[in-house]
């Protein structure tokens, strides 16, 4: 009986021979992913700093830095100890981190990188990270800013100044600047949020060290923030449906599909896939279906069980697939797509280059 290893393809595999439901990533279109990104940012004079997600790969981390990167950001705890132990030494952890058993990983983790910085928006985050670290060697924490986005952060810059000066005041940590993650379009906001919260701090002795900005639909747009030092963007090494929506990138910028094969025509309307929730991300993300078939625009992938998706052809003229067919999606969002697989397959177009471990996939804590 083969065994699980034998599912993964060797490098020269034609496309063609591939088991499916399985992501796919294009070489050439993340290379220049990762290249126009890198230029924009250098054209800017900022630093630039990938989330690294979207791909949760040493590898690609490794490429994003050789174009420039200045370093990674990661999400939680245990999905920077993976770059960690791949030998990445300036990490960036954008989460308010509580609790004994992750402060206790967290204060390991400062151990072994040179470079490691957390944010924080609340007094209670700042007590926690107060109490673990010390004088000789501590931690730097920057202050989370809601500018919009309506997720973490403090509210107002006046808010910001002063959990800015209670890590300052604290003989374990180093104020190391602020950061937000703005909602998409909102560079005014984010500019006169940081400038208010900068003022205020000169006026408090402190200085800004840097202001760190996220996301990848306004990349582009990131010279609209003249005070900001840093951008952070994750999924624009592979882009997206969503991607493609906002104008940051065309549909041939896109270097994740999921390849599925059609198992079934039950109806002249109706197309079953192999792929359900369990290969294709369930978030809509303001589209009314789950990924765009790239044979077949007009074609909807309706609804996902888990290892079926039902695909709605009315909108499309002729035929439509046929029973063992492959087709290409594109998916709605990418990064989650990368958090559902073990491996993650790369090619030339046509063949397979290399499949990587998703080393940092389940990361979550």
């Amino acid at each position: 009986m083969p065994g699980l290893a034998n599912i993964w393809p060797a490098p020269g595999t034609p496309l063609s021979e591939l088991l499916t439901p399985l992501p796919v990533i294009d070489e050439a279109r993340m290379a220049d992913n990762i290249a126009r990104a890198q230029a924009y940012m250098d054209r800017l004079g900022r630093a630039f700093r990938p989330h690294i997600k979207t791909h949760k790969l040493p590898e690609v981390a490794r490429a994003q830095l050789e174009a420039g990167a200045v370093g990674i950001n990661c999400q939680k705890v245990t999905e920077a100890e993976v770059f960690a132990e791949a030998g990445f030494d300036d990490i960036l952890i954008t989460y308010n981190i509580l609790g004994a058993a992750r402060l206790a990983r967290l204060k390991a983790l400062k151990a072994r990188v040179a470079r490691l910085a957390v944010t924080a928006d609340s007094f209670e985050v700042v007590a926690g990270l107060a109490a673990t670290f010390c004088a000789d060697a501590p931690l730097t924490v920057l202050v989370e800013c809601d500018t919009g986005g309506g997720r973490c952060g403090v509210q107002t810059p006046s808010a910001a100044a002063a959990l800015a000066a209670e890590i300052a005041a604290a003989g374990g940590l180093r104020f190391g600047g602020l950061m937000t993650y703005p909602a998409p379009g909102g560079a005014a906001a984010v500019e006169s949020f940081v400038s208010s919260a900068k003022a205020l701090l000169d006026d408090a002795g402190l200085g800004c060290p840097a202001v760190t900005v996220g996301g990848t639909p306004d990349f582009f747009a990131a010279g609209d923030i003249p005070s900001a030092t840093e951008h952070r963007a994750g999924t624009y090494v592979y882009n997206d449906r969503a991607m493609v929506r906002a104008g940051h990138a065309s549909l041939d910028e896109c270097a994740m599909h999921i390849l599925v094969t059609v198992v079934s025509r039950p109806t002249p309307d109706r197309a079953v896939i192999d792929a359900g929730s369990k290969a294709l991300t369930s978030d809509l993300l303001g589209f009314q279906d789950h990924g765009l078939i790239v044979e077949y625009p007009g074609a909807r992938i309706t609804g996902l069980s888990e290892e079926h998706g039902v695909v709605d052809l009315s909108g499309i003229a002729g035929e439509g697939p046929k029973v063992g067919e492959v087709l290409r999606v594109i998916p709605n969002h990418t990064c989650v797509v990368t958090n559902l697989f073990d491996r993650m397959v790369f090619h030339d177009g046509e063949k397979v280059t290399r499949v990587l471990k998703v080393a940092a996939r389940g990361t979550v804590w």
